[in-house]
């Protein structure tokens, strides 16, 4: 019914800066909270961002002042720009997203992307 398809990883030296991309598609009335995670090899999977419909945003002390997260709802699309990358940054990145399908209903499913490879070494 929805995909969510991310993109923008790569492999980027210390200090260097990515943008990563999630867009939703398929069968979408309104996005709510949209959001990041990641997972670092033998890590549990932990959150980076989220961001509600209004732009309302939560941080992890982590990333805080250094990644930026931001969307635009005419796409149904959320981005993560990071900069300031450490090694610890290193993992998969997960999008994340409430929808809800039909003007009739008012529950909302909630989806995970396939994930993107973020790595940061010299």
């Amino acid at each position: 019914q929805v995909q969510l398809v991310e993109s923008g990883g790569d492999l980027v030296q210390p200090g260097g800066s990515l943008r990563l991309s999630c867009a939703a598609s398929g069968t979408i009335f309104s996005v709510y909270d949209m959001g990041w995670y990641r997972q670092a090899p033998e890590k549990q999977r932990e959150l980076v961002a989220t961001i509600t419909r209004g732009g309302g945003t939560n941080y992890a002390d982590s990333v805080k002042g250094r990644f930026t997260i931001s969307r635009d709802n005419a796409k149904n699309t959320v981005y993560l720009q990071m900069s300031s990358l450490k090694p610890e940054d290193t993992a998969v990145y997960y999008c994340n997203a409430a929808i809800r399908h039909s003007a009739y209903f008012t529950t909302t499913t909630n989806y995970w992307g396939q994930g993107t490879q973020v790595t940061v070494s010299s």
